[in-house]
């Protein structure tokens, strides 16, 4: 299996109706090691509009913003690249944070422009993950209240789609190695 993290920079909250500026995947094979990172920026979706609040969100982020608008490819061209580059993975499962916003955007596109969507629904949410590990609320795992070694050495939060894409994978791997120390620790404990 190789674990596939996903990151997305819009110019709204919804699919269909904004448009994705760049999308951004890091490859991670079992082990958490990246294999491969990839970034595309994007032309806008004829028809698509830019939602206000989230462009007056981006003015606070210019140089970020501008790092999605070079280089820019259609759309159908893009998408095309990316699901070539996910279908060479054995077993691609996407990884988001959170899930509920990224994924929609790259199953939407993938669809609208390749026909199909190579992670078929296969998208593991990284704060349900969290969530789930450490025994609190969905609403409550946040990264504030999230083990504070988790995110030491991790790469900064830059609204780039790669660095973003593998500073979560990397973060996924953290909580899952977290999970297993867990496990193994009750299993101990309980004479497992």
């Amino acid at each position: 299996m190789t674990y596939i993290s996903i990151d997305v920079e819009t110019n709204g909250p919804c699919p269909g109706i904004n448009s994705m500026l760049q999308i951004g995947a890091a490859a991670f094979d079992e082990e958490g090691q990246l294999l491969e990172d990839i970034s595309y920026n994007l032309e806008l979706l004829k028809g698509s509009v830019a939602d206000p609040k989230t462009m007056a969100w981006w003015l606070g982020k210019k140089d970020a913003y501008e790092n999605t608008r070079f280089n820019i490819y259609h759309p159908q061209e893009a998408m095309g690249k990316f699901v070539a580059w996910v279908r060479k993975f054995p077993k691609p499962t996407a990884l988001a944070y959170p899930a509920g916003f990224d994924f929609p955007w790259v199953y939407y596109y993938c669809h609208l422009l390749t026909g199909d969507c190579p992670f078929g629904f296969q998208c593991l949410d990284i704060k349900s993950y969290a969530a789930a590990i450490l025994k609190v609320p969905y609403r409550e795992a946040t990264k504030k209240n999230m083990p504070h070694g988790w995110f030491v050495g991790l790469p900064k939060h830059t609204h780039d789609a790669a660095d973003d894409a593998i500073e979560q994978g990397m973060l996924f791997f953290r909580m899952r190695k977290f999970g297993n120390y867990i496990d193994n620790s009750l299993n101990k404990t309980k004479g497992l």
